[in-house]
């Protein structure tokens, strides 16, 4: 949709509509981090302390957005290679 975006008005170019790509990484990579340590800690407490099913859709939304980061990187990338050499 950035890509749209960036083709059909002058508001935002390519690379500032590329932008996003690594803070969705990040964010992704974060969550993974923070729900892999919530399970640990669930694990370790023998489930005392609650929220097994918030750490397993924190890491499951995690790993959904480190793939839609790396989408979206290959997709602009693909994008970008595509106008600067068409004939």
């Amino acid at each position: 949709m950035a890509i749209a975006v960036a083709e059909t008005t002058d508001l935002i170019e390519l690379l500032e509509a590329a932008a996003a790509i690594p803070v969705a990484g990040v964010a992704g990579v974060a969550a993974l981090v923070v729900g892999r340590r919530a399970l640990v800690r669930f694990e370790r407490t023998l489930g005392r302390v609650g929220g097994e099913s918030s750490a397993r859709a924190g890491r499951f939304l995690g790993g959904v957005g480190v793939c839609l980061a790396l989408a979206g990187a290959i997709a602009v990338a693909f994008y970008y290679f595509l106008t600067q050499y068409s004939v």
